[in-house]
């Protein structure tokens, strides 16, 4: 017997023992929530100041912005919603690591390498992804936004951008978790080469569609604006034939590990 097959049947449990481990580690990652949310409920305020900066720099400086709430419990769920998100953020390390604990001892030694730089690679390009959106898409977007803005002695009528709190919060959020997910590409074509659904010829050969799918996605997850849908497909398709390296440089390794073993 293997050192990984032994591995394997010094973890084997009932599945009534599986189930009751799954709960520890969702109870647990249920507390960490809540702490985490009672943490940033309380700095809510300097979270969405954080959040609107953008918004800020759009108006430039020596321009005061305004958002407005036209519902009297509006502002209490934005902290609501800030504090929820800020809490997942915050406790996103602990969850990846219960979930670890959980899966790791299923998976052979070579599965649980090659399995754990995706796990760390995660929180890594969530985050290129939604720095992104804050500190290069968001500004330029609302500064385009913004520009509509008119006068009354321009057309007779003014023009006055008054963002609501709410509005704004959700379409922040959005782009952050939209910009951040989308840069997963990587991991997520890594791990289907991983599990033979795909290979990389038809990563390869399925470019065009690739790039007519980035700006699909694009179009979803972004202002209807030129600007942020290019910001976005861009990144998506170098990332794509950033997957394609990664995984030839993994079929080398692979394939040296293959002839060593033989």
């Amino acid at each position: 017997m293997t050192d990984d097959a032994a591995d394997i049947d010094a973890s084997k449990a009932p599945l009534l023992d599986h189930l009751i481990e799954l709960r520890s580690r969702l109870l647990k990652s249920l507390v960490a929530v809540a702490i985490c949310f009672g943490i940033a409920f309380s700095q809510a305020g300097r979270i969405f100041g954080f959040l609107v900066q953008p918004l800020v720099k759009a108006y430039g400086a020596g321009s005061e912005g305004k958002l407005i709430y036209t519902k009297l419990y509006e502002a209490f769920f934005v902290d609501i919603k800030v504090a929820a998100f800020a809490a997942v953020c915050m406790a996103f390390p602990i969850i990846a690591n219960q979930l670890w604990a959980f899966v790791a001892p299923g998976l052979y030694r070579r599965e649980r390498r090659a399995f754990l730089p995706f796990l760390l690679a995660t929180p890594v390009l969530f985050t290129l992804g939604a720095s992104l959106a804050y500190y290069v898409v968001m500004p330029v977007a609302f500064r385009f936004f913004l520009s509509f803005q008119r006068t009354a002695s321009v057309n007779g009528i003014s023009q006055e951008a008054l963002p609501a709190m709410g509005e704004y919060l959700d379409l922040v959020m959005n782009m952050i978790l939209g910009f951040g997910v989308a840069f997963l590409l990587p991991v997520l074509l890594m791990l289907l080469e991983r599990a033979g659904i795909i290979t990389r010829k038809q990563l390869q050969s399925g470019r065009r569609y690739a790039i007519v799918a980035a700006f699909a996605v694009a179009a979803v997850l972004t202002p209807p604006d030129v600007w942020s849908q290019f910001a976005l497909a861009v990144p998506l398709m170098l990332l794509y034939e950033v997957s394609i390296i990664g995984i030839w440089f993994t079929e080398r390794r692979r394939a040296r590990e293959a002839a060593a073993a033989a």
